[in-house]
């Protein structure tokens, strides 16, 4: 055992010195027992703590518009700022295992609170098309790591995108409402029906997207909570 110990941690560091492993914040060699973000950069990201407030600013943003129990979001993400370099390395680079990675983080600090009630978890999904071409969908990536945290298991199908929309960015609030408007439904209801259910997404920005997926339930006798791993506004 000592030995294949011993040979592993050798090939580890000779792979290190032809492929060494960055900090996907600021590029910079990780060192020894450091995954995906280096410690200097952990100690600047913008945590939002919201979750120990009933009544926050997530949750405020869907008053009035859908039901919502609870809403949290673990990070403040603003352009330029090392939040913006996790998601963008989660969505486009491939690492979706630093999704997973960062959902098990967000778990763990809402472990022991009011989001132990919650029965599933179930994350935003993609069109298939897009599915596709990435190989992956991060907000369920981000699921996985809540719900391995928080024991909950992730549900992927009873929410589902009958059609594709153009991208969100650089949209006012209300043409992101209207770009997302009736694109989500659900099916096989009798799995969540009176249960508490937490839709999970990588970034929340207006709300409209998650707003969309809250509706997709309808009548459905469902408890609706929020988790996105972003929050795009303090």
């Amino acid at each position: 055992m000592r030995l294949g110990s011993w040979l592993t941690d050798l090939l580890s560091d000779f792979s290190q010195l032809f492929y060494p492993r960055l900090c996907v914040c600021c590029d910079n060699v990780l060192a020894k027992g450091e995954e995906h973000i280096c410690f200097d950069c952990r100690c600047k990201l913008a945590h939002t703590h919201l979750h120990e407030t009933k009544g926050n600013s997530f949750e405020q943003r869907f008053y009035g518009r859908v039901k919502v129990e609870m809403a949290t979001t673990f990070l403040y993400f603003e352009k330029g700022n090392l939040t913006q370099k996790i998601l963008h390395g989660i969505k486009y680079r491939g690492f979706n295992n630093l999704g997973e990675a960062m959902g098990i983080e967000f778990g763990a600090v809402l472990k022991g609170g009011r989001w132990e009630q919650i029965d599933y978890l179930i994350p935003v999904p993609l069109h298939p098309d897009k599915l596709k071409v990435r190989g992956y969908n991060q907000a369920e990536c981000i699921a996985n790591g809540i719900g391995k945290a928080l024991e909950k298991p992730v549900v992927t199908d009873v929410l589902y995108r009958k059609a594709a929309n153009t991208t969100q960015t650089k949209k006012t609030a209300e043409e992101r409402r209207e770009n997302v408007k009736n694109i989500f439904a659900a099916h096989n209801l009798n799995k969540v029906e009176g249960k508490h259910i937490a839709i999970v997404d990588d970034v929340l920005t207006t709300g409209a997207t998650l707003e969309a997926c809250a509706k997709a339930f309808g009548d459905c006798n469902v408890r609706i909570s929020m988790i996105a791993l972003a929050s795009a506004e303090k």
